[in-house]
């Protein structure tokens, strides 16, 4: 069975996937989607109230369909905040590849749609021969890349769409995410980005988020282009 959503990766790590994962899940939902979060690998975590915690997870567990457990959203959360082949090994643990597809799988069938977090930036290892572009494949979901608009954007996000390319995924569209709302020429990188992402990967803009003082799931959710992203996620008309 072929899984149903999408797959949110970044320009870099820090860029914005859980806020903009948790506004899609809120933005389903809303749509009368049952949308739920999947976070494959997640890495840091802090012991808060008796147990372990990670803040990505938790997240996309409070946006999406109700009910769904932790350790279903997030079938490998690691302690330690760094590149999550390396946290797994100083655990004396290996990411479990087909694992991780089978938690999407299980997900799926509860849930209309699925909105898959990676982990980093899109060619992070995962372990000694794959990396979360492989996992994106193997999900078989569109990519919805956010990115994080600062100096340096248009590079990060035009490698990215490359590497999306190269590696046979379908780029669905992207979301810009304000980081540095002091940036030069803010507006100009934007009208850049939309350029060249259309011209050379077909790839509109879903939306475009200001620096916002209560960065919620609903407030990120407003920005959205609801009609774009209906189309290009394969939504049926509102």
């Amino acid at each position: 069975m072929s899984l149903r959503g999408c797959f949110v990766a970044g320009t870099d790590t820090g860029v914005g996937k859980t806020r903009v994962s948790a506004a899609l899940l809120h933005w389903l939902n809303g749509a009368g989607i049952a949308a739920v979060g999947y976070k494959p690998v997640a890495a840091g975590m802090e012991w808060l109230d008796g147990r372990w915690i990670n803040e990505d997870v938790g997240c996309l567990q409070r946006n999406g369909l109700a009910g769904i457990v932790a350790e279903r959203i997030g079938p490998c959360q690691l302690r330690q905040a760094c590149a999550p082949h390396i946290a797994a090994g100083l655990e004396g643990r290996v990411i479990d590849r087909s694992a991780l597809l089978r938690g999407a799988h299980d997900l799926q069938s509860e849930a209309q749609f699925i909105v898959a977090e990676g982990a980093g930036g899109l060619i992070v290892p995962l372990g000694h021969d794959w990396d979360s572009a492989d996992l994106a494949l193997d999900l078989g979901l569109p990519v919805v890349l956010v990115v994080g608009l600062r100096l340096g954007c248009l590079n990060h996000a035009l490698l990215t769409a490359e590497a999306l390319a190269a590696r046979g995924l379908a780029l669905a569209g992207w979301v810009a995410n304000t980081l540095d709302a002091g940036m030069p020429q803010l507006r100009r990188n934007i009208e850049t980005l939309e350029h060249e992402l259309q011209r050379r990967h077909q790839a509109p803009c879903l939306g475009i988020i200001p620096e916002l003082d209560t960065p919620d799931a609903a407030h990120v959710a407003a920005f959205f282009n609801g009609e774009v992203l209906r189309v290009r996620l394969g939504l049926p008309p509102a």
